[in-house]
């Protein structure tokens, strides 16, 4: 029942570039608001004074890159497979371990739609509604490789009544 044509994803805080960008962005914070004295963080003729912006980006550069590395220590994963027992497009994000976090399933024969919404400024958007119309739960970009249009196309290509929206 399985199709090699839609693979097995799966994504972990440890291999997701972001944590490892917002470690980088708080350890610079961290290190800067070490390295400046909060004294020397005046204007020339002293009126533009701001001591306490160098602790406060210290601080601030601590909490993220505490947040960022016990999120990579906890390492939540997300993806999505078909399932070869079943047949059921299986998906899931926050998972800890092989058990927990938000899942969802559907067999391919009860989508009706995959939606691919694209932005400019941001990621595109993806929502899988079935046969009703009605959206699923926690399946989004998140859960599926990059394109998102070509994998919509590998599901839909395996299971034709699956129409697939892009909305430019």
């Amino acid at each position: 029942m399985t199709d090699a044509a839609i693979p097995s994803y799966r994504r972990s805080a440890r291999t997701d570039v972001r944590m490892w960008l917002l470690l980088l962005f708080g350890a610079m914070f961290f290190w800067a608001g070490s390295a400046i004295d909060p004294k020397d963080n005046c204007g020339e003729d002293g009126r533009e004074c701001a001591p306490w912006l160098v602790p406060l980006a210290q601080g601030f550069g601590a909490l993220v890159g505490l947040g960022a590395a016990l999120t990579m220590l906890a390492n939540p994963n997300r993806g999505s497979f078909v399932d070869p027992a079943t047949g059921d497009l299986v998906w899931w994000q926050g998972r800890i371990g092989k058990e927990g976090g938000d899942e969802g399933r559907i067999h391919p024969s009860c989508i009706g739609k995959i939606r691919i919404i694209r932005q400019d400024d941001s990621d595109d958007s993806v929502s899988l509604c079935d046969l009703g119309g009605e959206r699923l739960a926690w399946f989004n970009e998140e859960v599926i490789p990059w394109p998102y249009d070509r994998w919509a196309e590998k599901l839909a290509a395996r299971w034709p009544h699956i129409r697939v929206e892009i909305i430019d």
